[in-house]
């Protein structure tokens, strides 16, 4: 029986995905939560195999929230069933430490053989994605714009378009703001901003492109 966790900030798709994986015996709903902060608190509190994750809520969440779950369960594995088809953002959350990647437009016997398969600690990537990433892990051009910047750099860029304070994003990263600080200044040069308007800009732009 696999203990499953779903964290996704709207009702009515967890309330779906409760409703798919009651038919199969092999899955249980042990909890779910509505953000991050709930998600890590009522995982402290009840035992789960998997966690089902969303990277597109309020407030904590994406790449931050699965470090922040990588720290405090290491040995717990994250699919992550996302909106998102770019194989850039599989790519990041995977290397924050997420097991799996799917996007929401696959079918639901797909989503549950996913489940299975992450719920023993195998890494699992949407089969649209998979040719995409491969395609681009081959790529000899010079690494330069997004691709240039570590998964740090690039958590930060997002909470920085987000609206977040440098004090903000040290709280919830749990690291310095002068740490912050320096991967701001760092980020900014690679990806050529003058300006936190630049930032917010390309931010944007980006967000539209992955929702398409």
């Amino acid at each position: 029986m696999i203990n499953l966790m779903i964290v996704d900030d709207h009702t009515i798709m967890r309330e779906g995905l409760k409703r798919l994986f009651e038919l199969d015996k092999d899955i249980h709903i042990a909890d779910e939560a509505a953000n991050g902060p709930q998600a890590l608190e009522r995982l402290r509190a009840k035992h789960v195999d998997l966690l089902l994750l969303d990277i597109s809520m309020p407030g904590l969440s994406g790449e931050a929230l699965i470090s922040r779950v990588v720290h405090q369960h290491p040995q717990l594995p994250i699919l992550v069933l996302s909106m998102h088809n770019d194989p850039h953002v599989a790519m990041r959350v995977l290397r924050a430490g997420a097991t799996g990647y799917m996007t929401k437009t696959q079918s639901p016997e797909t989503l549950i053989a996913a489940v299975k398969k992450v719920s023993t600690g195998a890494r699992y990537i949407d089969p649209e994605l998979l040719e995409q990433i491969a395609l681009n892990s081959l790529k000899q051009n010079p690494v330069s714009g997004l691709d240039s910047l570590t998964n740090r750099e690039f958590q930060i860029m997002r909470l920085l378009a987000d609206g977040l304070s440098v004090n903000q994003i040290a709280e919830q990263l749990m690291i310095s703001n002068k740490t912050v600080s320096t991967h701001k200044i760092n980020l900014m040069e690679k990806m050529g901003f003058s300006s936190n308007a630049d930032l917010i800009k390309f931010a944007s732009r980006l967000s539209t492109s992955e929702s398409c």
